[in-house]
């Protein structure tokens, strides 16, 4: 959006350098509304029986506004489920669909994002189109498809952003490349400042701090993890004090720390353009301790925040929301007038109104025809047994059906089967055959809505590699595994620039047993990489190179300690593509070892456990 010159002198110089006027500020303070009433409404939708569960963001909006400025084509987002106003913000959510994702529907349509197969505010931009071939990722902003456990969404962002320091330093890849413009993005992280607490967060950070790549962290602040106060959760109370040996100083690795207060659009969107600018350019890390935040509503709609916030602390929310602080600031600023604003604010809940209303309609609109199917079947006059009295009360039970779920529905029909009779003067037309069809027709819809993507079904997928079987020579020269697997990955890093393999002691010795023997000083330190000891982000890194386009290996030194990454390969990898509906996928190969048993927890095959543990 063009510059407006009536932007008022007081304003900070940010607003001119993020081209912003003062109708891009009155749409931001709009969708900031709009998200604040779905968050309102979603509860009561939950309360009153129409969804099982929500979780929102109701607090955070301001802060994401000011997020998304700063957020441009070919970026990358591993966030939570407290992250609507952004993803709002940034295109990749509508209102409608922010209730399709709360009522589950199926639909990807109504619910693009997960269609169905996981709670409300769990994100994902598709990245595969229908056929299953990659979309050009410099021309969307781009978002990592979300889980709920807290932090597990920390060890993919740090491969999401090692991927831009791959792009921009490996010439090779460079052209015609629809996964980055030569490394410029920046992977953008959020998390509660709660879950800071998890070994993820301290792994990702001191990970991304050590290989220098750009990484946007940003800690939502709001003072608790559910009722936990943050006294009990953080050293010194504070995510970016308790940082502070790991902040960069000149020429020396580290992150690049930012605070600044949730309520304060014009500061946030000050400190947030300084330090992605600084990521994107010198690919460093850079975290944002975002604090006094609010959350109006509590945690969720499992519980009440007055059971365990004082009433000092309750006003002081009231008094601190950041909606209510955007507002006064921009009268103050003469951004807007008074009567304009409230104009605004009921248009806002009027939209937010008008998507629960259309959302509902949809969800509910195939589950009434799919009644309204069985009943068709079960009104036949040429079948004996439809004139018997059980059946018409089957009828009148379906019929009377006034919110019909699948379950139900399917139930009845499947009552219905019991209560027929196996003998009909029209076996082509009996009440036996008509129900058994609609019951198959039934079934395949199901297992298309809930089951399909469990694996991959694109021409891609493993399961379309035809069979080789092996060619040996005449006289075959017999050679130790460790050279075999050699030459293979030597190959593979041949043939495939977007190959990589990294891990511990993968690098400068070739891998504990040399099975990478010389290949870093044969394709140098960045396609053949040494890592610390921290199997979860290694896997992780792993995941999402993976989702940029980029072929990795990676490598657990032994399988016992494959254990440490078993959370982000069962939770996150191994349902992504599924989580999605195929809208995500991450080939990723991890490469391990065990069977020797050098005591109990060395080199060991807890193979049952960790196959039965993947999804």
């Amino acid at each position: 959006m063009a510059t407006n010159k009536k932007n008022s002198s007081s304003l900070s110089p940010v607003f001119d350098t993020l081209k912003m006027d003062k109708q891009a500020i009155i749409n931001d303070y709009r969708l900031g509304q709009v998200s604040r009433n779905l968050s309102m409404l979603g509860r009561r939708e939950v309360l009153t029986g129409k969804a099982k569960f929500g979780i929102f963001g109701d607090g955070k909006e301001v802060a994401q506004l000011a997020m998304a400025r700063v957020f441009q084509d070919g970026d990358w987002r591993s966030g939570y489920y407290r992250d609507q106003t952004f993803m709002m913000a940034i295109g990749s959510l509508s209102a409608r669909q922010f209730f399709g994702q709360l009522y589950g529907d199926t639909s990807l349509t109504a619910n693009p994002d997960n269609a169905g197969r996981l709670m409300n505010n769990h994100f994902a931009t598709r990245l595969l189109d229908k056929n299953g071939q990659w979309k050009d990722q410099t021309k969307q902003k781009n978002s990592s498809a979300d889980i709920s456990p807290t932090a597990g969404q920390m060890p993919r962002l740090l491969g999401l952003a090692q991927a831009s320091a791959v792009y921009r330093n490996e010439k090779d890849l460079q052209k015609n490349n629809k996964f980055s413009n030569k490394g410029n993005e920046v992977a953008f992280g959020t998390i509660g400042d709660a879950s800071t607490s998890e070994g993820h967060f301290w792994e990702t950070m001191n990970a991304a701090a050590v290989m220098q790549v750009p990484l946007a962290m940003f800690v939502w602040d709001d003072d608790y993890g559910i009722s936990v106060h943050k006294k009990h959760q953080t050293v010194k109370q504070s995510i970016s004090e308790a940082l502070k040996g790991f902040e960069k100083e000149t020429g020396d690795s580290g992150i690049r720390i930012f605070t600044v207060k949730g309520w304060d659009y014009e500061a946030m969107l000050k400190t947030f353009h300084q330090g992605v600018a600084m990521a994107r350019k010198e690919h460093v890390p850079v975290l944002f301790h975002v604090y006094e935040l609010t959350q109006p509503q509590g945690h969720s709609t499992s519980g009440s925040h007055e059971r365990y916030k004082s009433k000092e602390r309750l006003q002081w929310e009231k008094e601190h929301d950041a909606l209510d602080k955007m507002r006064q600031w921009m009268l103050k600023q003469k951004i807007e007038g008074k009567a304009a604003l409230e104009k605004l604010e009921q248009d806002a809940a009027r939209e937010a109104k008008e998507a629960r209303k259309e959302a509902w309609k949809h969800y509910t609109a195939p589950l009434k025809n799919m009644q309204k199917e069985l009943m068709n079947v079960m009104d036949i006059s040429t079948c004996n047994c439809a004139q018997s009295l059980k059946i018409d009360e089957m009828k009148q039970e379906v019929g009377n059906l006034a919110q019909p779920i699948r379950k139900d529905i399917i139930s009845s029909g499947k009552k219905m089967l019991r209560l027929i009779c196996d003998n009909c003067s029209n076996p082509e037309n009996s009440l036996r055959v008509n129900v058994n069809q609609w019951l198959t027709k039934a079934y395949a819809e199901g297992r298309e809505a809930y089951s399909s993507h469990l694996f991959s079904q694109g021409a891609h997928s493993a399961a379309q590699v035809k069979y080789q079987p092996p060619r040996y020579s005449e006289k075959p020269q017999m050679v130790p595994g460790r050279e075999l697997l050699r030459e293979n990955f030597d190959h593979m890093l041949k043939e495939n620039p977007s190959v990589l393999i990294f891990g511990e002691d993968v690098g400068k010795i070739g891998g504990v047993n040399q099975t990478l023997e010389g290949l870093q000083e044969k394709y140098g330190p960045i396609r053949v990489a040494d890592t610390g000891i921290r199997e979860a982000t290694i896997i992780g890194q792993g995941l999402g190179m993976a989702l940029r386009g980029l072929r990795p290996i990676a490598e657990i030194q032994y399988f016992d300690y494959l254990r440490y990454g078993l959370q982000v390969i069962s939770d996150d990898l191994a349902t992504l593509h599924y989580r999605t509906k195929g809208g995500q996928a991450a080939p990723l190969i991890i490469s391990t070892r065990g069977h020797r048993l050098e005591g109990i927890w060395h080199s060991g095959s807890p193979l049952s456990m960790v196959i039965n543990s993947i999804r």
